[in-house]
């Protein structure tokens, strides 16, 4: 019998088209405001906020389709998909409000190392849109938020070594990025809010018109003020329950990976028949270990 580890779910030419589509439109989406004429009519995300929602639901099932086409996933494996975003929109409101404290960060940073970045980028973006609708949180910012924990969960899923590297060593790397990553989501829906509260102390209030250097100058101390405190709480779970619970879960989500049949964990060796007079041969069936 033959094994070989579980590898992430890879990304093919059409899950890789589909990520940069929808990753461009998102990075427009949060910083055109920056580069907008003073006079203009729109320089907040108020209005754009229906037109990216309804942008960003097609492409999502673009991605989640072209990763099946690409690798060949089951029906499970959507069903998996469904499953975690559940566990995780449960998860968000224990501490919402509370520093930060939201530990619905390091179950979407576990998910994306095993699920690999186009599923990973479905599921944070689908769990923040069923967190939305159970906890009544819907409003312009929802699709921005949707990206970013898009973007959150789809990086653990690039995270090198995802078929080798086990153990402590895989873990610590995790904590890492979970760490790095729950500033840098803080940091991008920031900016989101950031362009619709003008009028503030003129240090840290946005400017439309002003130039790109000045107005970053001023986003940087509104970062600072308002939300460093916050956004501290949340790596700082992420760190601590991925390095408390993430083996576990890890184990859990890759064995739950190889039942939903993420690329085809089952290989057959063996002759295809007896020859004549002999008894039927034996078929070994390989699974990938956990």
């Amino acid at each position: 019998m033959s094994t070989r580890p579980v590898r992430a779910v890879r990304l093919g030419p059409r899950s890789v088209t589909a990520l940069v589509l929808v990753s461009l439109i998102g990075l427009f989406a949060f910083c055109w405001p920056l580069f907008a004429d003073a006079g203009s009519a729109v320089t907040s995300h108020a209005g754009d906020a229906p037109w990216l929602f309804a942008a960003l639901l097609p492409l999502l099932v673009a991605v989640v389709v072209a990763t099946i086409a690409d690798c060949g996933m089951d029906a499970k494996a959507v069903a998996m998909l469904g499953v975690l975003a559940a566990v995780g929109a449960a998860l968000r409101p224990l501490g919402a409000g509370t520093a930060g404290l939201e530990p619905m960060f390091f179950l979407m940073v576990l998910s994306g190392r095993v699920l690999g970045p186009g599923f990973g980028f479905a599921l944070g973006a689908v769990t923040m849109f069923a967190s939305a609708l159970l906890t009544g949180g819907v409003g312009p910012w929802m699709p921005f938020q949707m990206l970013s924990m898009g973007w959150f969960t789809m990086g653990a899923g690039l995270l090198p070594g995802p078929g080798g590297l086990r153990g402590r060593g895989e873990l610590l790397m995790l904590s890492v990025y979970g760490f790095v990553a729950a500033f840098a989501y803080g940091t991008i829906m920031n900016l989101q809010g950031w362009v619709l509260l003008q009028g503030l102390s003129s240090g840290i209030s946005f400017q439309p018109g002003a130039p790109l250097d000045e107005n970053l100058v001023r986003f940087l101390a509104y970062v600072t003020a308002t939300s460093l405190g916050w956004d501290l709480g949340r790596a700082v779970l992420t760190v601590v329950l991925t390095l408390t619970v993430g083996g576990t879960l890890l184990k859990a989500l890759r064995r739950a990976t190889r039942r939903a049949n993420f690329e085809a964990q089952v290989t057959f060796e063996g002759p295809e028949k007896p020859s004549p007079g002999e008894p039927p041969h034996r078929t070994y069936v390989t699974y990938e270990p956990e």
